[in-house]
């Protein structure tokens, strides 16, 4: 249900919309936990290793024991409500553009709209539509996990105010090119390769087991989930570093920070200071995050509109009998 299909005409690009955005809601409360993990593992300039001098985080178990520790459960939702804000807005613009993006494919190219290039190109294409109109959030959201203790940002309105006044709006779209570049094949991946394991999945399993479609898709999104991530996962870091620029002072307790010029800056201090290593810091996170997110986000996205079908179909059969 991923995508236009010309003989299952159920779900409209409003309808889409919808879905996706309960979907991003679904899925941002069960991943902030590794969030907040990944976000801290990027930032964090020493090595992730017991053996490191002022490193503060050396493992994900840890990280979860330091954080409970010394700022509470709740810090595992730290930044959640410009999270949600951003999940939200991500999911409705992302699916309602891919949707309508593979549906504007089979209507006026001779490509087929359930062709898994047409799904990698469709795919990043909404989620750089979908990333430009929510990077404010995106930014704020890094920024609330990105802090500690005392916080710097009182709340959402506090944090918009003050970064606006100290460092102007453009503050906003801090590091937005690395994350065009990365967005792009990453959710072209999601979306390719989903449909990839969907079809395998489709030729693998016998029809007497096609029933439990649900796990199927569940399964399908969190392995495209882990081979999107895995691709793509150093130019997600670079954009977390960059995000935090102009912020360094309330990182002072969490070890090392670095000021950046700008992508290929951070990328030499990376090279230089952390090795070819430092742009995978925090990649188990991430993929634990990614293996849950990308497999809840397709699973209840196709659930949300099997749904809206049912009840539009309800409805037309109530009118019928009427």
């Amino acid at each position: 249900m991923v995508g236009y299909d010309p003989e299952a005409k159920c779900v409209s690009t409003a309808e889409a919309a919808v879905a996706g955005s309960a979907s991003g809601f679904v899925t941002r409360v069960l991943v902030s936990p590794l969030d907040v993990i990944k976000i801290r593992f990027q930032l964090q300039i020493e090595q992730l290793s017991s053996k490191t001098p002022g490193a503060k985080y050396h493992g994900i178990l840890q990280a979860v024991q330091r954080i409970l520790q010394e700022e509470g459960v709740l810090a595992f939702w730290k930044g959640h409500v410009p999270a949600q804000f951003l999940s939200v807005g991500y999911g409705a613009v992302q699916f309602m553009a891919f949707e309508s993006l593979t549906k504007l494919v089979h209507n006026v190219t001779s490509y087929n709209a359930r062709d898994s290039f047409v799904h990698f190109v469709c795919g990043g294409l909404a989620a750089c539509t979908a990333t430009v109109a929510v990077q404010p959030v995106d930014t704020l959201r890094t920024r609330f996990a990105a802090q500690g203790e005392p916080k710097m940002y009182h709340n959402l309105r506090h944090a918009v105010v003050t970064m606006y006044q100290t460092e102007g709006p453009r503050t906003f779209y801090r590091g937005l090119t690395p994350t065009i570049i990365a967005v792009f094949p990453y959710a072209g991946f999601q979306f390719s390769f989903y449909n990839i394991l969907q079809q395998f999945s489709e030729w693998m399993i016998p029809p007497e087991g096609r029933e439990r479609g649900n796990v199927k898709n569940l399964v399908c999104g969190s392995c495209a989930g882990i081979i999107s991530k895995t691709l793509t996962y150093p130019f997600d870091l670079i954009k977390k570093r960059l995000q935090v620029g102009g912020f360094e002072h309330a990182r002072a307790a969490f070890g090392q920070v670095r000021m950046y010029r700008g992508l290929l800056d951070c990328m030499r201090q990376i090279m230089r200071e952390e090795g070819p290593g430092g742009f995978f810091k925090g990649l188990s996170p991430s993929l634990l995050k990614a293996a849950v997110s990308t497999g809840v986000i397709f699973f209840s996205y196709e659930l949300f509109c099997g749904l809206l079908c049912a009840l539009k179909n309800t409805d037309s059969t109530g009118r019928k009998e009427g």
